[in-house]
């Protein structure tokens, strides 16, 4: 008895979610650029990061559109040039790219 009330003293494992990087590639996206931006994520594997292809976000003309979860932080015309910062600081650094967020979901200021 003293084993089960040792662990129903003990405080719950909290929730670890792994992230997930979705990059649109809906028509828009796709004609934006997303299928180059998807290569470069793909190209700069992150432990514990996956990334796919996604179907429409819902943003259609401000892509390509990249959105990171569970953090649910949106990344708007996201050119395969800026996809090591987002991995760096995002994904490994745990900092958001302050000047790549999408403007209607992170409001500046």
């Amino acid at each position: 008895m003293g084993s089960i009330s040792r662990l129903s003293n003990s405080s719950p494992t909290p929730l670890i979610f792994p992230k997930c990087v979705r990059v649109c590639q809906n028509r828009t996206c796709r004609k934006q650029g997303a299928a180059k931006v998807l290569t470069a994520f793909e190209a700069l594997p992150t432990p514990e990061v996956t990334v796919t292809g996604s179907s429409c976000l819902g943003q259609c003309g401000n892509g390509p559109m990249v959105l990171v979860l569970p953090d649910m932080v949106w990344y708007s015309r996201v050119l395969p040039t800026e996809v090591p910062l987002v991995v760096e600081q995002h994904l490994r650094g745990g900092q958001r790219v302050t000047k790549m967020l999408y403007y209607r979901f992170h409001p500046q200021g």
